[in-house]
């Protein structure tokens, strides 16, 4: 059995979203893609791969918040960001939020197309990698019915448009941008799900956490056991529920397995 959200823990104060606080969430990626695209421009181009990798994660955090309803944002306005970050990250970011919202349900179970990774060697999964987006989209065409369908068909109508606006009349330094997001899906099976959840079948917990700067570097991305328990609040709060918990939970703490390193 996954450990369930622990009573008594007050979040409702983490959930509320301020005017500022979605305007933080929009502008993360902004930087890292300027970057990217100067790098590929120049005689530096290699490092563009790091901005890109960066780029990468901040618009997965944008998209989670979206899926979560975590903006602050009307519904409607939630969708037209993933579809937006669609186009930019090349992949259904619907087909995504199908099978993360499964994966919430029922972690790690039957229905966890998400998580049916979890299980698999580092090797096995990094070349599981390009096939997990396609799995994907595949279990949210299949199950989804037509309103998943007509969002995913958004979604790849917008990454269509937009490779081929690049492909036709765009700089060089974009088509590197597609080249480096086509490798960010391949990697996302490890990234986002694999380090956040392997070895934790056994132990019965919603996920791993980390703490420290390595957090901080992954955005915030690795406070994931506290994102299971209370999903409603914002990823950027995460590290205060992360600090109730540790204090008010008894064996909360101890029973911490990071993602990287020692507890």
């Amino acid at each position: 059995m996954i450990e369930e959200a622990p009573r008594g823990v007050e979040w409702q104060d983490l959930a509320r979203v301020r005017r500022w606080q979605f305007a933080v969430e929009i502008a993360l990626p902004l930087p890292w893609l300027a970057l990217s695209l100067w790098l590929y421009a120049g005689p530096f181009w290699p490092l563009g791969l790091g901005a890109s990798f960066v780029f990468f994660l901040c618009c997965l955090r944008l998209n989670h918040e979206a899926i979560h309803g975590n903006l602050g944002l009307a519904r409607h306005w939630d969708h037209a960001i993933m579809h937006g970050l669609s186009a930019l990250m090349l992949g259904s970011n619907h087909a995504d939020a199908f099978c993360h919202l499964k994966h919430h349900a029922d972690t790690l179970g039957a229905e966890d197309h998400e998580g049916q990774c979890t299980s698999m060697g580092v090797w096995q999964v990094l070349a599981y990698g390009p096939r997990f987006p396609v799995d994907l989209n595949r279990a949210c065409w299949r199950a989804g019915g037509a309103r998943w369908r007509r969002r995913m068909g958004v979604d790849w109508t917008c990454v269509a448009l937009f490779v081929a606006g690049v492909l036709l009349i765009g700089p060089p330094a974009l088509k590197m941008h597609l080249a480096a997001m086509a490798l960010g899906q391949c990697l996302t099976a490890f990234f986002a799900v694999w380090i956040t959840h392997q070895g934790t079948e056994a132990s019965g917990l919603a996920g791993r956490s980390q703490r420290g700067v390595l957090a901080r570097l992954a955005y915030l991305m690795f406070y994931h056991r506290e994102h299971h328990l209370f999903p409603r609040v914002p990823v950027s709060r995460l590290p205060e529920l992360a600090a109730r918990l540790d204090a008010r939970v008894p064996g909360y703490a101890a029973a911490r397995m990071p993602v990287v390193g020692r507890k």
